[in-house]
């Protein structure tokens, strides 16, 4: 198991704060600092890299708290289109207010909202109304056209001039949105231009975890990022510009390397000059030098693109993705050099798939063994496999019960009778309850229970795509689960 810490995350935040002091010094004391990617919650990156924590960002930001603003940015088309956070199931609109409790909730300020491309959307005026009626500060900025190649436009009252001023008060102003294509590089220029006209000297900066700029193109953690991002059509790449500039290889990605020109036109445009000779200059990623062992992090980065490719084909069977993403995840499986054997847990899960015709499963303990779970009368075979998981990290032995059927049978009962529910296997969260009931009068279920938290970054392999409640407790208990693409039935509709 990849329990080895292959990234100094107390390093990392060290190196990080201080790299953006430094370029807030750089450009006079203001800096506008795009934050890419997740601030909560980053945990692709703690998969790919072991050892760094989830809310590393964050801890990093609240080492410059005295310093830093939050401006929260937000497509005007996105709110009415009610567009969903995928990892979330919540519209970006909706999560804009979760992300202002949870800065507030850590003591970091949040300054403003911005609604990019605003056209006068009914959804986007009522959002607003709503915003100020809690009593946060909204700005608008409008659709420029020809955006982002008619730079004499972009540049003028016309284009950045129409857009409200946002007014901040801090050294270093953190512009992050619900997720990608929000408008939040734009929002940074806009600012530019308008501080730039009040005479107020300010910067620019990038900050994206991946990839990571002085790692290899095709190194594993790369790579992993590329298959995390095979929806968006991102390509890892050498940024050029780099090359020309240094005589020196970075790594970059399309979206910014196709970017980089007409930003870089627009800081001179603003400024009289760049203070940038490429996409690589303007991050501040310090990732890449916390790396302590490289290994740990390319075994690590393997797996999760292994991961990546089921759920990918996972996601063409309930069709959510496209085939070509499949292909993809594909190539960069074969780049990296694993197939799906290389995941310890899913052997297993296929032969006792076979065995018994039924669904299966396995989970992957810290210490490397794999316990499975069948499909039994009364339980489904991720609940068996997480009670056998539970008896073997407690030592209990496998012929225990730790609960007994007399308890399984009344709450099959009551779903099926009651409950109209068609299915009496328990799910593994009414396992869990029903585990925990137990746990009251049982010591050995007690005992099981109490290895839960042992759980955390577990494999799980599940025979057949689980319903919504069982992913969703996997997802809790903190296991990485992934699924063949396949239904336990063939009915055409599965909730």
């Amino acid at each position: 198991m990849g329990n080895t810490i292959g990234f100094d995350n107390e390093k990392y935040l060290q190196l990080q704060s201080e790299k953006i002091r430094e370029r807030i010094a750089q450009f006079g004391g203001k800096l506008y600092l795009e934050f890419g990617g997740k601030l909560f919650d980053d945990y692709h990156a703690s998969r790919v890299l072991p050892g760094f924590k989830p809310d590393s960002k964050v801890n990093m930001l609240l080492q410059l708290k005295d310093q830093a603003e939050i401006l929260l940015v937000i497509s005007a088309p996105d709110i009415a289109k009610n567009k969903v956070r995928g990892d979330l199931g919540i519209t970006y609109d909706a999560d804009v207010l979760r992300l202002i409790d949870a800065f507030r909730g850590i003591g970091l300020y949040v300054g403003s909202v911005v609604l990019t491309q605003f056209e006068g959307q009914p959804a986007a005026e009522a959002f607003q109304k709503r915003l100020e009626s809690l009593g946060v500060k909204v700005f608008r900025h409008y659709t420029i056209p020809g955006y982002p190649s008619n730079i004499p436009l972009i540049v003028s009252d016309q284009g950045f001039g129409k857009n409200d001023y946002v007014e901040t008060s801090r050294s270093l102003v953190v512009v992050t949105a619900p997720g990608p294509g929000s408008g939040k590089m734009a929002t940074c220029l806009s600012q530019l231009y308008h501080e730039n006209k009040r005479g107020i000297r300010a910067g620019y900066a990038k900050f994206e975890t991946f990839p990571i700029w002085n790692l290899a193109l095709t190194h594993p953690v790369n790579l992993a990022y590329e298959a995390a991002t095979a929806d968006l059509n991102d390509v890892n790449m050498i940024d050029p510009f780099h090359l020309e500039a240094y005589g020196e290889t970075a790594v970059n990605y399309n979206r910014d390397v196709e970017v980089f020109p007409v930003l870089n036109a627009m800081l001179e445009k603003i400024a009289g000059e760049s203070p940038y000779k490429s996409p690589t200059d303007m991050g501040v990623n310090m990732a890449g030098f916390c790396i302590v062992d490289d290994e740990a992090c390319c075994a690590a980065s393997r797996q999760e693109i292994i991961r990546r490719y089921y759920s990918s084909l996972c996601g063409l069977r309930q069709g959510k993705l496209a085939e070509e993403e499949v292909r993809k995840v594909e190539l960069l499986m074969s780049k990296a050099g694993v197939t799906l054997e290389d995941r310890p847990v899913v052997a297993p899960v296929r032969r006792l798939a076979e065995e018994t015709g039924l669904p299966a499963a396995a989970i992957q303990l810290p210490d490397g063994r794999v316990v499975t779970g069948k499909t039994s009368t009364l339980l489904g075979a991720s609940s068996a496999a997480l009670l056998n998981a539970l008896k073997a990290l407690g030592g209990i032995h496998d012929a225990i019960h730790l609960i007994s059927p007399i308890v399984i049978e009344p709450i099959q009962k009551l779903k099926t009778t009651h409950l109209g529910s068609v299915n009496p296997l328990l799910h593994t969260d009414e396992i869990l309850l029903a585990l925990s009931i137990c746990a009251a009068t049982n010591p050995t279920a007690e005992l099981a229970l109490r290895q839960l938290p042992k759980l955390r970054h577990c494999e799980a392999h599940s025979s057949v795509i689980l319903s919504h409640v069982d992913e969703d407790t996997f997802r809790r208990l903190g296991l990485n689960l992934t699924c063949e693409p396949q239904y336990q039935t063939n009915k055409l509709y599965h909730k």
